[in-house]
């Protein structure tokens, strides 16, 4: 296998050269991190909480066939008509084939990262579909001809100025206009007449359960419900990890979705289907795309729990400082780093390593994936195939042979130290050290650690 070239890497430098923006993204996600916080230890219950959903995801997944057979038949006797979709191709023509029956040719979407991974807006505006998304961030991004870059906040990389510049182009709004509410009240004027000229409503799928054949849609805006009841034909579309197996199991994880991703106690609109409306047509399709790949395999597997809350993007610190973009894959941040690679362990091999492997992902994860761990193990299947690009083969080869020598660790320090000593403009030269482009490289110490550690001892026995 060829190696991958290091495109997070290049992509986050891109990111960082714009510093001010860089720090902001860094602090807003970290205040809803923080507000993820102290929506959690509102709750007593939160850590079990956590482990129940962890437990009832478990249980599914080692039983995910019966029960998306269970949910296929009840959803049918319900009314919904049902497809199986093997990969992200067939779930974009079983949708133009849907299109094309009913001769339509617009579109409205709610916000769903299973159409993102499937590239399915691009494919249907090639065929002549309009495609409008109607999630205020999603909209957005497309208007800016972008993929979002957080799975709950799309438009997180941008600020009020930008926003602003984009509606007057696009929407006539007046220049320079920044206040979010006038902004909001011109983006919903817009929408407004979407809504009503749509032939066919697109969501996700947050849960879908087996004991009833129903699905629930999460969100704030309630353009999912707006859509789903104007038209007349309703397509909901999702990956097949997101079977619960009964209804009582749901009030689990709504009490951890929103808490996890913005810190709200609930979202706003928790939009329950079950059956197409009189006149409407239901569709539900169930899409594979590589989980039972990642179901197949015991140090993966877990990645499936996943509910999309974002909380480990909010908390991860290379997300924070790198954005969204620079994971080039519909599900940025460390859960899709080890989603990604599943699906094209060539296109994404740079991804496991862009992370730290601090732990935090796995710290606030709501339904408990070992996110960091299996990071770490898929830098090692990305090794063991050949994968790694040359050059970080090349660093850890380096690493190994000078960490597993104690006096070649020692000599690498004296010589590191009188080199920043005598050469520190050398030193915080980005073109020779690349950890100096966005970080002032930190005054060398006299002596290293162990020296010093070594003269107090000789002090104290001397």
């Amino acid at each position: 296998m060829d190696t991958a070239s290091p495109k997070h890497a290049k992509a986050a430098e891109a990111f960082l050269r714009d510093e001010e923006n860089t720090d902001w993204h860094n602090e807003t996600l970290w205040f809803v991190r923080s507000k993820r916080d102290r929506a959690a230890q509102s709750l007593p219950e939160w850590e079990q909480l956590r482990e129940q959903a962890s437990q009832i995801k478990a249980h599914t997944l080692s039983k995910l066939d019966d029960y998306l057979i269970q949910l296929e038949e009840n959803a049918r006797q319900n009314g919904i008509i049902v497809h199986w979709a093997a990969n992200g191709d067939e779930h974009n023509q079983i949708v133009l084939d849907i299109m094309r029956k009913h001769k339509a040719t617009k579109i409205v979407k709610s916000k769903s990262m299973l159409t993102e991974e499937c590239h399915l807006n691009p494919f249907l505006i090639k065929e002549g579909i309009e495609v409008i998304d109607t999630d205020l961030g999603e909209r957005i991004v497309q208007l800016r001809n972008e993929p979002p870059s957080h799975i709950v906040l799309p438009a997180i990389h941008l600020k009020k100025k930008h926003i602003g510049d984009l509606f007057h182009i696009h929407l006539g709004t007046e220049a320079g206009a920044t206040d979010p509410q006038y902004l909001t009240e011109a983006a919903r004027i817009h929408l407004r007449q979407k809504f009503l000229l749509a032939d066919v409503a697109i969501t996700g799928v947050n849960f879908a359960i087996a004991e009833t054949g129903g699905f629930v849609v999460c969100t704030n805006e309630g353009n999912a419900d707006l859509g789903a009841h104007l038209a007349k034909v309703h397509i909901a579309c999702m990956g097949i990890e997101k079977v619960i197996p009964q209804a009582e199991h749901l009030g689990v994880f709504l009490r951890l979705l929103a808490r996890s991703a913005t810190g709200q106690a609930v979202t706003t609109y928790s939009s329950h289907f079950r059956k197409p409306a009189p006149g409407q047509e239901m569709h539900l399709v169930l899409v594979d795309n590589g989980r039972t790949r990642q179901l197949a395999s015991p140090d993966f597997r877990n990645s499936l729990k996943c509910i999309r809350c974002g909380a480990c993007m909010n908390t991860c610190p290379v997300y924070r400082r790198s954005g969204g973009h620079s994971y080039h894959t519909a599900v940025a941040g460390p859960i899709g780093s080890i989603l990604a690679p599943n699906i094209d362990m060539k296109e994404y091999a740079d991804l496991p390593f862009a992370s730290t492997l601090c732990g935090s992902c796995t710290n606030v994860c709501p339904v408990k994936i070992d996110i960091h761990q299996q990071l770490y193990k898929w830098r090692q299947v990305l090794g063991e195939a050949g994968a790694v690009e040359s050059t970080k083969k090349v660093g850890m080869t380096g690493m190994d042979v000078l960490f597993s020598h104690p006096w070649l660790y020692r000599f690498a320090g004296r010589a590191g130290r009188w080199f920043m000593q005598k050469f520190p403009s050398l030193a915080n030269k980005p073109s020779l050290n690349p950890w100096a482009i966005h970080r002032d490289m930190p005054k060398p110490p006299e002596q290293s650690f162990r020296d010093w550690y070594a003269q107090q001892n000789q002090k104290k026995n001397g």
